[in-house]
Protein backbone atom coordinates (compact mmCIF):
# COMPACT_ATOMS: atom_id res chain seq x y z
CA UNK A 1 0.00 0.00 0.00
CA UNK A 2 1.50 3.62 -0.68
CA UNK A 3 1.75 5.38 1.59
CA UNK A 4 1.29 9.42 1.03
CA UNK A 5 0.16 12.40 2.84
CA UNK A 6 -3.26 12.73 1.39
CA UNK A 7 -4.69 9.45 3.34
CA UNK A 8 -3.64 10.57 6.55
CA UNK A 9 -4.87 12.13 9.39
CA UNK A 10 -4.55 16.05 9.38
CA UNK A 11 -2.48 17.74 12.31
CA UNK A 12 -5.87 20.29 12.16
CA UNK A 13 -7.52 17.47 14.06
CA UNK A 14 -6.66 17.84 18.25
CA UNK A 15 -5.72 14.39 18.18
CA UNK A 16 -3.36 14.51 16.12
CA UNK A 17 -1.98 17.75 16.08
CA UNK A 18 1.39 16.86 17.92
CA UNK A 19 1.58 14.11 15.40
CA UNK A 20 4.74 13.56 12.83
CA UNK A 21 2.60 12.85 9.63
CA UNK A 22 5.96 13.53 7.76
CA UNK A 23 8.40 11.67 9.82
CA UNK A 24 6.18 8.75 9.00
CA UNK A 25 5.87 9.27 5.56
CA UNK A 26 9.73 9.65 5.27
CA UNK A 27 10.03 6.47 7.20
CA UNK A 28 7.92 4.13 4.60
CA UNK A 29 10.01 5.76 1.71
CA UNK A 30 13.26 4.61 3.22
CA UNK A 31 15.28 2.59 1.26
CA UNK A 32 16.61 -1.34 2.05
CA UNK A 33 19.23 -1.84 4.93
CA UNK A 34 20.68 -5.02 6.28
CA UNK A 35 18.62 -6.69 9.26
CA UNK A 36 20.05 -6.18 12.54
CA UNK A 37 20.75 -8.57 14.58
CA UNK A 38 19.01 -8.60 17.56
CA UNK A 39 19.04 -11.35 20.85
CA UNK A 40 15.67 -12.21 22.93
CA UNK A 41 15.94 -11.89 26.63
CA UNK A 42 16.66 -15.04 28.34
CA UNK A 43 13.21 -15.97 29.23
CA UNK A 44 11.53 -18.94 28.38
CA UNK A 45 8.18 -19.01 26.64
CA UNK A 46 7.61 -18.07 23.05
CA UNK A 47 9.73 -16.30 20.81
CA UNK A 48 8.43 -14.40 17.38
CA UNK A 49 10.55 -12.74 15.21
CA UNK A 50 9.03 -10.63 12.28
CA UNK A 51 11.11 -9.25 10.04
CA UNK A 52 9.33 -6.62 7.59
CA UNK A 53 6.17 -7.77 8.83
CA UNK A 54 6.62 -11.42 7.57
CA UNK A 55 7.29 -14.19 10.42
CA UNK A 56 10.47 -15.84 9.95
CA UNK A 57 9.48 -19.31 11.04
CA UNK A 58 12.93 -20.78 11.48
CA UNK A 59 13.77 -18.49 13.98
CA UNK A 60 10.36 -18.48 15.75
CA UNK A 61 9.14 -20.38 18.00
CA UNK A 62 4.88 -19.87 18.49
CA UNK A 63 4.23 -21.71 21.86
CA UNK A 64 0.58 -20.73 22.56
CA UNK A 65 0.45 -18.42 19.98
CA UNK A 66 -1.18 -18.73 16.85
CA UNK A 67 -1.04 -17.14 13.48
CA UNK A 68 -4.41 -16.17 12.01
CA UNK A 69 -6.26 -13.14 10.16
CA UNK A 70 -7.82 -10.89 12.54
CA UNK A 71 -10.18 -8.10 11.99
CA UNK A 72 -8.94 -4.84 12.47
CA UNK A 73 -10.55 -0.83 13.63
CA UNK A 74 -11.19 1.76 11.89
CA UNK A 75 -8.87 4.08 13.68
CA UNK A 76 -6.71 6.07 10.81
CA UNK A 77 -3.60 3.97 10.81
CA UNK A 78 -5.13 0.58 13.06
CA UNK A 79 -6.80 -0.24 10.06
CA UNK A 80 -4.17 -0.64 7.82
CA UNK A 81 -3.44 -3.68 9.64
CA UNK A 82 -5.88 -5.83 8.13
CA UNK A 83 -4.57 -9.29 7.48
CA UNK A 84 -2.53 -11.85 8.88
CA UNK A 85 -1.33 -11.45 12.12
CA UNK A 86 -0.60 -13.23 15.72
CA UNK A 87 -3.51 -14.12 18.39
CA UNK A 88 -2.67 -14.79 22.15
CA UNK A 89 -5.73 -16.49 23.69
CA UNK A 90 -5.71 -17.94 26.90
CA UNK A 91 -8.38 -20.21 28.80
CA UNK A 92 -9.71 -19.59 32.46
CA UNK A 93 -6.88 -19.74 34.94
CA UNK A 94 -3.99 -20.35 32.64
CA UNK A 95 -1.00 -19.21 33.29
CA UNK A 96 1.72 -18.72 30.22
CA UNK A 97 5.49 -18.24 29.83
CA UNK A 98 6.79 -14.92 28.57
CA UNK A 99 5.80 -14.08 24.75
CA UNK A 100 8.76 -12.31 23.34
CA UNK A 101 8.15 -10.50 19.86
CA UNK A 102 10.80 -8.53 18.18
CA UNK A 103 9.87 -6.70 14.57
CA UNK A 104 12.47 -5.83 13.07
CA UNK A 105 12.31 -3.63 9.74
CA UNK A 106 14.93 -2.76 6.43
CA UNK A 107 12.93 -1.06 4.59
CA UNK A 108 9.72 1.29 3.45
CA UNK A 109 6.34 -0.10 5.76
CA UNK A 110 4.77 -3.06 7.19
CA UNK A 111 1.75 -3.31 9.29
CA UNK A 112 0.73 -6.34 11.43
CA UNK A 113 -2.19 -6.79 13.34
CA UNK A 114 -2.44 -8.90 17.31
CA UNK A 115 -4.64 -9.67 19.51
CA UNK A 116 -4.14 -10.85 23.11
CA UNK A 117 -7.69 -12.60 24.48
CA UNK A 118 -7.37 -13.90 28.66
CA UNK A 119 -10.33 -15.33 29.93
CA UNK A 120 -10.97 -15.19 33.49
CA UNK A 121 -8.14 -15.12 36.32
CA UNK A 122 -5.67 -16.17 33.19
CA UNK A 123 -1.70 -14.39 33.67
CA UNK A 124 0.49 -13.51 30.72
CA UNK A 125 3.28 -11.57 30.10
CA UNK A 126 4.38 -10.20 26.18
CA UNK A 127 7.38 -8.43 25.64
CA UNK A 128 7.68 -6.20 22.15
CA UNK A 129 10.38 -5.02 20.78
CA UNK A 130 11.33 -2.77 17.40
CA UNK A 131 14.19 -2.63 15.34
CA UNK A 132 15.54 -1.47 11.86
CA UNK A 133 14.63 1.82 10.30
CA UNK A 134 11.16 1.99 8.13
CA UNK A 135 7.57 2.49 8.94
CA UNK A 136 6.30 -0.64 11.21
CA UNK A 137 2.97 0.13 12.05
CA UNK A 138 0.86 -2.42 14.69
CA UNK A 139 -2.62 -2.30 15.77
CA UNK A 140 -3.01 -4.50 19.23
CA UNK A 141 -6.53 -5.09 20.55
CA UNK A 142 -6.82 -6.74 24.25
CA UNK A 143 -9.69 -7.85 26.01
CA UNK A 144 -9.31 -9.30 29.02
CA UNK A 145 -12.08 -11.78 31.11
CA UNK A 146 -12.64 -11.23 35.18
CA UNK A 147 -9.62 -11.00 37.00
CA UNK A 148 -7.09 -11.49 34.08
CA UNK A 149 -3.65 -10.20 34.59
CA UNK A 150 -1.62 -9.10 31.66
CA UNK A 151 1.77 -7.46 31.83
CA UNK A 152 2.89 -5.98 28.73
CA UNK A 153 6.23 -4.24 28.32
CA UNK A 154 7.17 -2.61 24.65
CA UNK A 155 10.48 -0.66 23.80
CA UNK A 156 11.12 1.31 20.54
CA UNK A 157 15.00 1.04 19.79
CA UNK A 158 15.00 1.49 15.38
CA UNK A 159 17.61 3.35 14.36
CA UNK A 160 15.75 5.32 11.91
CA UNK A 161 12.24 5.36 10.51
CA UNK A 162 8.75 5.54 12.65
CA UNK A 163 7.25 3.24 14.81
CA UNK A 164 3.03 3.68 15.43
CA UNK A 165 1.33 1.86 17.08
CA UNK A 166 -2.78 1.86 17.97
CA UNK A 167 -4.26 0.18 21.12
CA UNK A 168 -7.61 -1.10 22.06
CA UNK A 169 -8.58 -2.87 25.56
CA UNK A 170 -11.59 -3.83 27.34
CA UNK A 171 -10.72 -4.78 31.23
CA UNK A 172 -12.47 -7.07 32.92
CA UNK A 173 -14.01 -6.71 36.21
CA UNK A 174 -11.11 -6.40 38.74
CA UNK A 175 -8.83 -7.55 36.21
CA UNK A 176 -5.44 -5.68 35.49
CA UNK A 177 -3.94 -4.18 32.72
CA UNK A 178 -0.44 -2.88 33.01
CA UNK A 179 2.00 -1.22 29.95
CA UNK A 180 5.35 0.07 30.30
CA UNK A 181 7.09 1.97 27.44
CA UNK A 182 10.70 2.68 26.43
CA UNK A 183 11.24 4.93 23.12
CA UNK A 184 14.97 4.64 23.50
CA UNK A 185 15.87 5.14 19.82
CA UNK A 186 16.24 7.29 16.72
CA UNK A 187 13.01 6.57 15.38
CA UNK A 188 9.96 8.71 15.52
CA UNK A 189 6.66 7.30 16.95
CA UNK A 190 3.30 7.55 18.23
CA UNK A 191 1.76 5.37 20.55
CA UNK A 192 -2.21 5.59 20.23
CA UNK A 193 -4.52 4.21 22.33
CA UNK A 194 -8.05 3.80 23.59
CA UNK A 195 -8.86 1.76 27.01
CA UNK A 196 -12.09 0.85 28.56
CA UNK A 197 -12.27 -0.22 31.82
CA UNK A 198 -15.40 -2.40 31.42
CA UNK A 199 -15.94 -4.10 34.66
CA UNK A 200 -16.13 -2.93 38.12
CA UNK A 201 -12.84 -2.58 39.99
CA UNK A 202 -10.41 -2.61 36.90
CA UNK A 203 -7.54 -1.40 36.85
CA UNK A 204 -5.12 0.26 34.57
CA UNK A 205 -1.54 1.18 34.68
CA UNK A 206 -0.07 2.24 31.72
CA UNK A 207 2.86 5.15 30.89
CA UNK A 208 6.78 4.83 30.06
CA UNK A 209 9.81 7.23 29.15
CA UNK A 210 9.89 8.47 25.65
CA UNK A 211 13.79 9.87 24.93
CA UNK A 212 14.58 12.02 22.24
CA UNK A 213 17.45 13.80 20.69
CA UNK A 214 18.49 16.00 17.24
CA UNK A 215 15.48 16.14 15.06
CA UNK A 216 13.48 13.24 16.44
CA UNK A 217 9.95 13.56 17.55
CA UNK A 218 7.86 11.11 19.77
CA UNK A 219 4.45 11.17 21.02
CA UNK A 220 1.45 9.34 23.13
CA UNK A 221 -1.78 9.69 23.00
CA UNK A 222 -4.15 8.14 25.40
CA UNK A 223 -7.16 7.70 26.80
CA UNK A 224 -8.68 5.92 29.70
CA UNK A 225 -12.40 5.31 29.74
CA UNK A 226 -13.64 4.57 33.34
CA UNK A 227 -16.77 3.00 32.51
CA UNK A 228 -17.92 0.80 35.36
CA UNK A 229 -17.41 1.69 39.25
CA UNK A 230 -14.32 1.17 41.57
CA UNK A 231 -11.79 1.50 38.68
CA UNK A 232 -8.54 3.03 39.43
CA UNK A 233 -6.62 4.01 36.56
CA UNK A 234 -2.47 5.49 36.50
CA UNK A 235 -0.62 6.92 33.66
CA UNK A 236 2.57 8.03 34.37
CA UNK A 237 4.93 9.49 31.55
CA UNK A 238 8.36 10.79 31.57
CA UNK A 239 9.79 12.97 28.56
CA UNK A 240 13.35 13.46 28.08
CA UNK A 241 14.48 16.29 25.23
CA UNK A 242 17.96 16.94 23.69
CA UNK A 243 19.23 19.33 21.19
CA UNK A 244 15.81 20.13 18.81
CA UNK A 245 14.01 17.29 19.11
CA UNK A 246 10.48 17.11 20.19
CA UNK A 247 8.25 15.07 23.11
CA UNK A 248 4.48 15.26 23.04
CA UNK A 249 2.56 13.78 25.68
CA UNK A 250 -1.30 13.61 25.88
CA UNK A 251 -3.60 11.77 28.36
CA UNK A 252 -7.24 11.90 28.85
CA UNK A 253 -9.11 10.31 31.77
CA UNK A 254 -13.05 9.60 31.06
CA UNK A 255 -15.31 9.01 34.13
CA UNK A 256 -19.17 7.93 33.24
CA UNK A 257 -21.87 8.87 34.90
CA UNK A 258 -22.01 5.98 36.15
CA UNK A 259 -18.55 5.09 37.36
CA UNK A 260 -18.68 6.22 41.01
CA UNK A 261 -15.51 5.47 43.02
CA UNK A 262 -13.22 5.88 40.35
CA UNK A 263 -9.52 6.90 41.14
CA UNK A 264 -7.74 8.49 38.25
CA UNK A 265 -3.90 9.69 38.54
CA UNK A 266 -1.91 10.98 35.48
CA UNK A 267 1.29 12.32 35.79
CA UNK A 268 3.45 14.12 33.19
CA UNK A 269 6.43 15.20 33.61
CA UNK A 270 9.38 16.78 30.80
CA UNK A 271 12.95 17.02 31.08
CA UNK A 272 14.71 19.22 28.84
CA UNK A 273 18.73 18.54 27.90
CA UNK A 274 18.18 22.02 26.02
CA UNK A 275 16.49 24.86 25.60
CA UNK A 276 16.17 24.56 22.00
CA UNK A 277 14.25 21.24 22.44
CA UNK A 278 10.30 20.90 22.90
CA UNK A 279 8.12 19.23 25.28
CA UNK A 280 4.22 19.30 25.08
CA UNK A 281 1.85 17.87 27.90
CA UNK A 282 -1.60 17.82 27.70
CA UNK A 283 -3.30 16.01 30.78
CA UNK A 284 -7.24 16.05 30.45
CA UNK A 285 -10.01 15.32 33.15
CA UNK A 286 -13.76 14.26 31.88
CA UNK A 287 -15.56 13.56 34.90
CA UNK A 288 -19.83 13.25 34.55
CA UNK A 289 -19.91 11.27 38.12
CA UNK A 290 -19.27 12.90 41.76
CA UNK A 291 -18.04 10.55 43.83
CA UNK A 292 -14.55 9.79 42.39
CA UNK A 293 -10.82 10.85 43.14
CA UNK A 294 -9.03 11.54 40.42
CA UNK A 295 -5.63 13.94 39.66
CA UNK A 296 -3.25 14.84 36.88
CA UNK A 297 0.09 16.95 37.05
CA UNK A 298 1.96 18.63 34.28
CA UNK A 299 5.63 19.62 34.76
CA UNK A 300 8.73 20.67 32.19
CA UNK A 301 11.76 21.56 34.02
CA UNK A 302 15.53 21.88 33.34
CA UNK A 303 18.13 19.51 35.55
CA UNK A 304 18.46 20.91 39.48
CA UNK A 305 21.23 22.89 38.88
CA UNK A 306 22.29 22.56 42.74
CA UNK A 307 22.15 18.88 42.04
CA UNK A 308 24.63 19.47 39.28
CA UNK A 309 26.91 21.70 41.43
CA UNK A 310 26.73 19.31 44.58
CA UNK A 311 28.14 16.48 41.82
CA UNK A 312 30.49 18.63 40.43
CA UNK A 313 32.33 19.58 43.69
CA UNK A 314 32.34 15.67 44.72
CA UNK A 315 34.54 15.28 41.26
CA UNK A 316 31.90 13.81 39.12
CA UNK A 317 32.13 14.86 35.73
CA UNK A 318 29.25 17.16 34.30
CA UNK A 319 28.25 14.36 31.31
CA UNK A 320 27.98 11.62 34.01
CA UNK A 321 26.42 14.21 36.40
CA UNK A 322 23.82 14.85 34.01
CA UNK A 323 23.75 10.91 32.92
CA UNK A 324 22.90 10.15 36.63
CA UNK A 325 20.08 12.96 37.27
CA UNK A 326 18.06 11.69 34.25
CA UNK A 327 18.43 8.52 34.76
CA UNK A 328 16.60 8.80 38.10
CA UNK A 329 14.08 11.56 36.39
CA UNK A 330 12.97 8.10 34.32
CA UNK A 331 13.36 5.06 36.67
CA UNK A 332 9.69 5.53 38.24
CA UNK A 333 8.52 5.22 34.93
CA UNK A 334 10.37 1.97 34.55
CA UNK A 335 9.98 0.42 37.63
CA UNK A 336 6.57 -0.58 37.39
CA UNK A 337 7.83 -3.51 34.82
CA UNK A 338 7.24 -6.64 37.23
CA UNK A 339 9.91 -9.03 35.94
CA UNK A 340 13.68 -8.29 36.92
CA UNK A 341 14.95 -9.64 33.72
CA UNK A 342 12.54 -7.50 31.44
CA UNK A 343 13.16 -4.55 33.65
CA UNK A 344 17.03 -4.61 33.60
CA UNK A 345 16.87 -4.75 29.70
CA UNK A 346 14.50 -1.58 29.80
CA UNK A 347 17.05 0.19 31.95
CA UNK A 348 20.25 -0.62 29.92
CA UNK A 349 18.63 0.67 27.23
CA UNK A 350 17.72 3.82 29.06
CA UNK A 351 21.59 3.87 30.34
CA UNK A 352 22.75 3.55 26.46
CA UNK A 353 20.61 6.53 25.67
CA UNK A 354 21.60 8.99 28.47
CA UNK A 355 25.28 8.29 27.71
CA UNK A 356 24.70 9.34 23.35
CA UNK A 357 23.02 12.22 24.85
CA UNK A 358 25.32 13.61 27.66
Amino acid sequence: MSTTLLDLPSTRAEAWRWADLGGLTAAAALGPIAAPAHDFLDLPGARLLFVDGVLDDARSDLGRVALTDLATTDHALGRRTAGRGWRLSLDAQAAADPVQIVHVATAAENHVPAEIVLADDAVAQVVETFVGAGWQNRFTRTRLGKGARLMRSVRLLQSAGFVSLREEAEVGQTASLVTIFLGAGAQGSRIDAQLTMAGQGAFVEYGGALLTREEQKQECAVRVNHAMPDGASRQLWRAVAADRSQASLAAAVEVARDAQKTDGVQSLRGLLLARTATINLKPELEIFADDVKCAHGATVGELDQRAMFYMASRGIPTQRAQAILTRAFVADALERIGDDTVRAAFEADADAWLERAS
